[in-house]
């Protein structure tokens, strides 16, 4: 109860921030609809209006201009007691993370490295698996989170929106004609022998690009990217993925990037409900401080 009270006071503390709630929900990674309930929630709670909302922006009442003065007392006291009861407390223990290959696992592993310097004794595990095994993983119990990409149905998961999005493609033979091109384009696509990714199947792939599976010529399937790029050196098609996860330097390899632009943006996702372990949770804790903007 404690941390959802603080959380809605930083949703408050950002909206005052930006002066416009659109903004605030798009720098704290949550829906606009959430920062919306959250100060209608607060105000109906307090008994007192603390916006004036106009067109573009939103000012503080008298009342709300008091309130944030308060709120900003209350985290400043609140993050310096965290710290200094983290500084004393040896966290340990083993967190599991399934992990789709994305850019934005870059977020996570920084997250990673700075809970690593405070908790030593923090293990963390990470398994590089697709969409399908890490829901199957999370109901089981046997990953804490997930990192998938998106569109995903979260319906049954509390998340946490992942900087970065990374751009489609075609990763092929460095000597293919294709690899010559600045883009490549659908019907690009289309006409040639494809490794398209599992994840999602046919509907994806109609969401994604509008494009029938079945008119496709599709040669193979993969989960990794790493290993589909082994297809390709191979001759077996040209592999519609990600840019970034493959490194093509010095390599006989090339990623040409789609256009027109589509790209995919990931998420941190864990079950809702699910009492999360001392360690699980100060990760957790991390990687929100990765994703909140610090104050100059």
């Amino acid at each position: 109860m404690v941390t959802t009270e603080l959380r809605v006071l930083r949703y408050f503390l950002m909206v005052v921030q930006e002066k416009n709630i659109s903004k605030a929900a798009a720098r704290l990674h949550v829906s606009q609809p959430t920062v919306s309930r959250q100060l209608q929630e607060l105000e109906a709670e307090l008994g007192t209006v603390l916006f004036e909302r106009g067109n573009r922006t939103i000012q503080l009442t008298a009342a709300g201009d008091y309130f944030a003065n308060q709120a900003k007392q209350i985290l400043s006291l609140t993050d310096k007691t965290m710290a200094n009861i983290h500084q004393e407390q040896d966290i340990s223990g083993a967190v599991f993370v399934g992990s789709a290959e994305a850019r934005s696992m870059l977020t996570v592993a920084q997250a990673i490295g700075h809970l690593n310097q405070a908790h030593p004794h923090v293990q963390i595990n990470l398994v590089s698996t697709d969409a399908s095994e890490i829901h199957q993983q999370l109901s089981s119990g046997v990953f804490d989170f997930g990192v998938v990409m998106e569109p995903t149905d979260k319906t049954d998961y509390d998340f946490l929106r992942l900087p970065g999005e990374s751009r489609w493609g075609l990763l092929v033979q460095s000597r293919s004609p294709l690899a010559q091109q600045a883009t490549v384009s659908l019907e690009d696509v289309a006409h040639t022998k494809l490794i398209l990714p599992q994840q999602g199947g046919s509907q994806r792939i109609h969401d994604l690009f509008g494009l029938e599976w079945a008119d496709l010529d599709v040669t193979a399937t993969y989960n990794l990217l790493y290993n589909a790029s082994l297809l390709v050196s191979a001759g077996v098609g040209n592999a519609l993925g990600l840019d970034g996860i493959i490194n093509t330097n010095q390599s006989d390899l090339a990623f040409v990037p789609l256009e027109p632009r589509t790209s995919s943006g990931s998420s941190l996702v864990w079950l809702k409900g699910q009492r999360l372990s001392v360690a699980a949770q100060a990760l957790l804790e991390q990687i929100r401080a990765e994703l909140t903007p610090t104050e100059n």
